[in-house]
């Protein structure tokens, strides 16, 4: 199957509401008690989504910075499955840094962007072809309803070449 092909269905697996629904059951219940969606997916960017309510909710009524996490690491997580789906040679990834800053009060629905498909797509290039681990800083930025920036998180992920079982 081609990169192109992979990539395709991939975002016809993670863009079904069932199907993600299912993964973050089996993968992420945490995730999926969340009520965390995928928006939207591109080669370049995706865009996932948290709103608050009675399990996001903290005591000072805006989202839990924990679930707020979930969302922006997803964010950059699912570039990073995409990219990863049925690849050969095989990589595995792993956060292995998050840094965040809150400028707003969460409330209501907060959406993460990362924009760094292609930063990412690099880095797994680049292991697949050496061997050697590779890592690549991601930046998701969230933004309530009103277009208003609420937090920024940087998540570093790591990618490392499995080795094949003999």
């Amino acid at each position: 199957m081609s990169a192109h092909a992979r990539l395709a269905a991939f975002r016809k697996l993670i863009t079904n509401p069932l199907k993600f629904r299912l993964f973050l059951f089996k993968n992420l219940p945490m995730a999926y008690l969340a009520g965390i969606r995928v928006k939207s997916l591109t080669e370049q960017e995706a865009q996932v989504a948290i709103s608050y309510g009675y399990l996001t909710k903290n005591p000072f009524r805006s989202i839990y910075f924990a679930c707020l996490s979930m969302a922006a690491e997803m964010a950059s997580g699912v570039l990073s499955m995409m990219y990863l789906y049925q690849a050969n040679p095989s990589v595995s990834m792993l956060v292995v840094s998050l840094e965040a800053d809150f400028s707003k009060k969460a409330v209501g629905t907060v959406t993460f962007t990362c924009q760094n498909g292609d930063a990412i797509a690099a880095a797994v290039r680049e292991t697949q072809a050496t061997g050697q681990p590779t890592s690549v800083q991601a930046l998701s930025v969230g933004h309530n309803a009103q277009g208003e920036e609420v937090a920024r998180f940087r998540v570093t992920w790591s990618y490392k070449a499995r080795t094949s079982k003999a």
